[in-house]
């Protein structure tokens, strides 16, 4: 699930300046429109591997459309008092309202991904939160959320680049702590847990998109840019008041902004003797 997004994409210093502010109007328009209308929410789920460019997205989405209509929510491990209430409860707390977009940032997927690669929850009881969450996310869908989930990747080799690379600026070694490297050293088990989640929980109602982290031009085209469909295409069928019905399935992922894929990238020149055959 994640190959795609360990090719190097990357998009060039020209063909940003030329894109991006034709990128930067359309989701100012766009996200204008949803606070004219106030017909539904917009609900974006940032989740990924450490490193991978999270944080410096959002950023850029706040940069990019107006900031006092956008609610940024970041979540930690459960505390005492989130301990005491239901799983969903700080969650629900943070949804936005109708003609505002809310950015969860570390969202509902974190804790369960966290428990079952620690050992903390069996592969059953990951399952059972995996279908409250979808439960959760069926329920904002019908009720008339925009729900829109990024997965940022990176490959375990890069993410130990990017890692030294910030620890190396005395400007962002603070964003590295030693928690990042130990999560880092259980990156396979990360990625395994990680992969059974996207598959399990992508759906007609929430796609999760997987976003190549490695180049934060290609990374920010990448996530404006099904946003901008997304938020475009809802915006389209309230004026036209015929919301179409929600797909069961989740829709394909979108071509890569620099048209590198799977098939692409694979080595037709390796060869099998005929015995072997």
């Amino acid at each position: 699930m994640f190959e795609s997004a360990e090719l190097g994409h990357a998009i060039d210093k020209a063909r940003w300046r030329r894109e991006e502010p034709r990128l930067r109007a359309d989701l100012l328009d766009v996200q204008f429109e949803i606070g004219q209308l106030a017909r539904f929410p917009v609900i974006v789920l940032v989740n990924g591997v450490d490193g991978a460019g999270k944080g410096e997205t959002v950023n850029l989405l706040n940069s990019w459309m107006d900031p006092r209509h956008i609610r940024v929510h970041a979540f930690a491990d459960p505390v005492a008092k989130d301990r005491s209430r239901p799983f969903m409860w700080k969650y629900w707390q943070a949804l936005p309202p109708k003609g505002k977009l809310g950015v969860l940032f570390g969202s509902w997927y974190t804790y369960p991904i966290h428990e079952r690669v620690m050992g903390r929850l069996k592969k059953g009881e990951l399952d059972e939160a995996l279908d409250e969450i979808d439960a959760l996310e069926q329920m904002l869908a019908s009720e008339g959320a925009l729900v829109v989930k990024f997965w940022f990747h990176l490959s375990k080799k890069a993410q130990r680049r990017r890692l030294k690379k910030l620890e190396k600026d005395p400007a962002t070694r603070w964003r590295v702590t030693p928690e990042d490297w130990k999560n880092h050293a259980r990156y396979d088990a990360y990625r395994e847990v990680s992969e059974h989640v996207l598959q399990r929980t992508s759906s007609g109602h929430a796609p999760w998109y997987v976003v190549a982290g490695e180049d934060d031009r290609y990374r920010g085209l990448t996530v404006g840019r099904i946003l901008l469909e997304a938020m475009r295409r809802r915006v389209d069928q309230e004026r036209k008041g015929v919301r179409a019905p929600v797909a069961t399935a989740a829709p394909p992922a979108p071509p890569p902004e620099d048209g590198k894929d799977v098939v692409g990238a694979l080595d037709l020149s390796l060869r099998l003797p005929e015995a072997t055959y």
